[in-house]
């Protein structure tokens, strides 16, 4: 009897609901491709390289990257009745530990890339809970252990912090239109600092309870910082630094000595610190909360309400 001449790649990848240019890509970058190869022939696939593509499938669609599930397809070997054999349950594919069940599954979108169920995901979360607790109990879990997945897989999680930070933004800019009125909250990063999306779900959570706010985003230079003090007149300015080379005494000096109002009666701001970089570096009469409610409680004290 002849040998079982196995499938085209057409043929397979319609049996297995990919794109013929996926199992291209997976066996030039992964070394997932037929075991025999014929000079001047269609590839040919053969069952135990179908078994393999069949257990990569399996990994990737339950949330796992890419070259982890080709390391663990490949290390087979997988048993002869592997097409038939019970599909495992999704792992945790980010250590998490004792977080809501809203973490695990917007992990999981996050890691498919799938954008449609990140964003259902985030907009529900949002609804459900609040700004505040959608941020410290969903949102920010899940960006941090995307950030130590980064930290220790390379760039195997770099597309997948970059679409997970992109749709928190997009859903805490989404809780409102910003609030008018006197003595506005402002947020900024200091100067050469990029990261914004906590002082963005601060924004949310103050547009959230009516406080005016104004955001100004990342790498504020410390001129326009203190011009926008002069032309507002700010209750309170929020400075963001998530590390210690960008968290600058000094620019927060600055700002907290500029003044505005006519002469005789001028006023200055609070200046509120957030971010890990001001570890140690907290100026007398600034404040530095711990997270984003205790931050809220301190702008919305005496005469916020």
């Amino acid at each position: 009897m002849d040998k079982d001449p196995g499938v085209t790649t057409g043929t397979l990848a319609r049996r297995l609901g990919v794109a013929p240019t996926t199992l291209r890509s997976w066996d030039r970058r992964y070394g997932i491709g037929p075991a025999a190869r014929a000079a001047g022939r269609h590839r040919r696939w053969s069952p135990g390289d179908v078994a393999v593509l069949e257990a990569m499938c399996r990994l990737t669609a339950s949330g796992v990257p890419p070259a982890e599930a080709a390391r663990a397809a490949l290390a087979g070997p997988l048993p002869s009745d592997a097409r038939t054999a019970p599909e495992p349950a999704a792992p945790d594919v980010l250590p998490l530990g004792d977080v809501r069940q809203e973490c695990r599954g917007l992990a999981r979108a996050a890691v498919r890339l799938d954008a449609p169920a990140v964003a259902r995901r985030l907009t529900a979360a949002v609804e459900s809970y609040g700004v505040v607790a959608a941020w410290e109990e969903v949102m920010a879990p899940v960006l941090h252990a995307v950030g130590r997945a980064w930290a220790s897989s390379g760039e195997d999680y770099v597309a997948v912090e970059h679409l997970l930070s992109w749709h928190v933004s997009s859903a805490l800019r989404r809780t409102g239109a910003p609030v008018a009125g006197p003595g506005p909250v402002l947020l900024a990063c200091v100067p050469g600092e990029q990261h914004t999306l906590a002082l963005e779900a601060l924004h949310a959570a103050l547009t959230e309870r009516g406080v005016p706010a104004r955001m100004f985003g990342a790498a504020v230079p410390e001129p326009a910082l203190t011009a926008a003090v002069d032309r507002l007149g700010p209750s309170a300015v929020v400075l963001w630094a998530q590390s210690r080379a960008t968290a600058d005494p000094a620019t927060a000096r600055r700002v907290a000595d500029a003044r505005w109002g006519v002469r005789g009666a001028r006023r200055g701001p609070s200046v509120v610190l957030g971010g890990p970089g001001w570890l140690g570096r907290v100026g007398a009469g600034m404040v530095w909360p711990g997270g984003l409610r205790e931050a809220l409680g301190v702008i919305r004290g005496p005469g916020r309400g």
